[in-house]
């Protein structure tokens, strides 16, 4: 059986028919399921009363492997027993093999995140870089890894280089980066191409598919940190351009050589071997640990990733973890290295080498370094552990509990806020009048809960008051309606008059008593409802600090979406700014259709005739993209 295609049959029968089949399976009990477990290799699901998953795990053999976890309680640790204490049922997956059991194991925890298993959590979405998978693929700026077919190098840390590496891509080897369909029939191309950051692949006489495929594998090579072929090969194709007296191409060539000349002088990190190498380290205290991954290139460090636990089980097993972790690492990408270097042992070492060979399609070692270059470079690794735990947990952790409590007793709140709610208001005196909110929950902005909201009572005016009024009625409204939680703070970004208007929204909703302030821009000082003195709070002291944090992040989440909305009135206002639609053209379509707005909704077919097949399908794609972002946008509660 296909490992992989076999991983996603059995996957997509979980909550089917892939329970222990017996001819009253729905009748036996946990015990008499454990009397009739089978030797074959598979995966195994613990459930609770509740049939919630507890638990997902693998086995050469199944009833070895199962029978295990109820004999001998007492040689368990308290996690285990923990785990048996509340299994009421177990459901099996029979595998052809070992591997697809791997393989399975790691679908499944990631799909339903079991509270007994060791999840890999990353701190941060670094960024990717992805080639498409599509005719004349694109190089794109990509956060998370999608199984589409398409490829995806990284990650990029920081994540500016990500973009600093696409925009060498565009200006050096010009892959495309619009998003029609490329089947080579258009008429000519557009301004990317003319400015020599496009290969033109639309237009099949200026660019064969076949010439540009060859420009995606360059970039390829480039990203998987294969210079060397990459500049060889480059070196052939000017020599011979040259020769034939394209001295243009010959030109590109040479320019691309440059490039990844540069990239070798400002790459300093090398190590003793030119396979691509992943080196994971770690660092932990008590409950809390910090892993770290640096992902090296032909020798040279490409990227670093971090990930952390705040709840690791006692007795803690190295060995365990690690595994775990690589498992659920490259069973979710579609890359594997050359090489992977572990700083301990774990018990399915082999097993993942020859799952990682069989997806690379060359060998895959799991090395232990012990000793020389290579142990060097775990303990690196490790001391960047360290650095990213100490950064994590000893700094942002132990703080942000303290200035929230400082907090608390500087405002005199009823309870620690844990969960703060800040609005702000944006327009351009009453044009495109909005608002934003956003949430800091322990300290930290939790993004997910932004919102944002259209100003529907003043309209071509500024008036902050009752916009704010507004905003902060309908919010928590909402709230009450759906029965939702309250924060334990509301903060407005404003004086006193911004204030009263969201204490006066909040009295009429019956909330007189939840806390409100408002700090003001220029004094910094704090207003509180129902307090006749403002609070001022010392410069230096860390609670101003977080509540200046949380003010700046609302009035930046509130301008960005001021722009948007402003972005889109002037995008949607003005038709010249479609390429290829000048005055004469814009004053033809408003004359044939009337409006703005009859233009905007017309079909290809009905454009055609004024503007022609190109142009006509510019403007409805136009459209239709503008249509899109406004539908990203209409975020609101009402």
């Amino acid at each position: 059986m296909n490992c992989k295609s076999g991983v996603e049959s059995l996957e997509s029968g979980v909550n089917s028919d892939s329970r222990l089949q017996t001819p009253d399976s729905r009748l036996m009990t946990l015990n008499e399921k454990l009397a009739n477990l089978p030797v074959q290799p598979g995966c195994y699901i613990y459930r609770d009363e509740r049939e919630r998953i507890l638990y997902v795990g693998k086995a050469k053999n199944l009833r070895n492997r199962v029978r295990q976890y109820f004999h001998s309680p007492r040689s368990h640790d308290a996690k285990t027993n923990e785990l048996v204490s509340r299994i009421n049922d177990v459901e099996l997956i029979v595998t052809d093999n070992e591997i697809e059991a791997l393989a399975l194991e790691c679908n499944l925890i990631k799909k339903h995140k079991p509270p007994f298993n060791v999840l890999l959590k990353d701190d941060k979405q670094y960024p990717h870089i992805k080639i498409t998978n599509e005719p004349a693929p694109r190089a794109i700026i990509a956060r998370k890894i999608v199984k589409d077919g398409s490829r995806y190098y990284g990650p990029y840390l920081p994540p500016s280089l990500a973009y600093q590496t696409l925009d060498l891509i565009n200006r050096n080897f010009q892959l495309r980066t619009c998003t029609i369909e490329i089947n080579g029939k258009a008429d000519r191309p557009c301004l990317e191409y003319h400015i020599k950051r496009c290969l033109g692949p639309c237009v099949k006489k200026l660019c064969a598919i076949e010439h540009y495929d060859e420009a995606v594998r360059d970039v390829e090579l480039l990203l998987e940190g294969k210079t060397a072929d990459l500049e060889s090969e480059l070196k052939e194709r000017m020599q011979r351009a040259s020769d034939e007296m394209r001295f243009e191409a010959a030109a590109r060539y040479r320019d691309q050589i440059r490039t990844i000349e540069r990239m070798h002088e400002q790459q300093k990190l090398l190590t003793v071997s030119d396979e691509d190498i992943d080196i994971f380290g770690y660092y932990r205290e008590a409950h809390q640990l910090a892993l770290t991954l640096f992902t090296m290139r032909e020798g040279k460090v490409v990227g670093k990733r971090e990930f952390y636990w705040e709840d690791i089980a006692d007795p803690f097993d190295p060995g365990a973890l690690t595994g775990q972790a690589l498992k659920q690492y490259y069973t979710a990408g579609d890359y594997a290295p050359g090489e992977v270097h572990v700083p301990v042992d774990f018990e399915d070492r082999e097993l993942l080498e020859e799952y990682l060979s069989n997806q690379r399609g060359r060998r895959v070692q799991i090395r232990v370094p012990q000793r020389g270059v290579k142990r060097d470079l775990i303990d690196l690794v490790e001391k960047n552990a360290r650095l990213n735990f100490d950064q994590r947990f000893r700094v942002q952790r132990p703080d942000t509990q303290k200035i929230l409590q400082e907090l608390q007793e500087a405002l005199e709140l009823p309870e620690l806020p844990d969960r703060i709610e800040s609005f702000d208001i944006s327009n351009i005196q009453g044009a495109e009048n909005v608002a934003s909110m956003v949430v800091c929950e322990g300290g930290e902005m939790k993004k997910s809960d932004y919102r944002k909201f259209k100003v529907r009572s003043v309209e071509g005016r500024a008036d902050d008051f009752q916009s704010m009024y507004e905003v902060v009625g309908r919010r928590y409204s909402r709230l009450l309606r759906e029965e939702k939680p309250l924060p334990n703070l509301v903060l407005i970004d404003g004086g006193k008059g911004q204030l009263a208007a969201a204490a006066r929204a909040l009295s009429e909703l019956g909330l007189e008593a939840l806390p409100t302030a408002s700090i003001a821009k220029r004094e910094e000082l704090l207003f509180i409802k129902g307090r006749e003195e403002p609070v001022r709070l010392d410069h230096h002291s860390p609670v101003l600090h977080l509540i200046q944090m949380i003010r700046d992040e609302t009035h930046r989440f509130a301008v960005s979406y001021h722009r948007k909305r402003r972005a889109m009135r002037d995008f949607k206002s003005d038709l010249t700014s479609i390429p290829g639609v000048g005055e004469k053209l814009k004053a033809r379509l408003l004359r044939n259709f009337g409006s703005l707005k009859r233009v905007s909704e017309a079909s290809f077919a009905e454009l055609k005739p004024f503007v022609g097949e190109m142009q006509a399908q510019r403007i409805v794609d136009h459209f239709a993209r503008l249509r899109k972002v406004e539908a990203e946008n209409q975020e609101d509660f009402d």
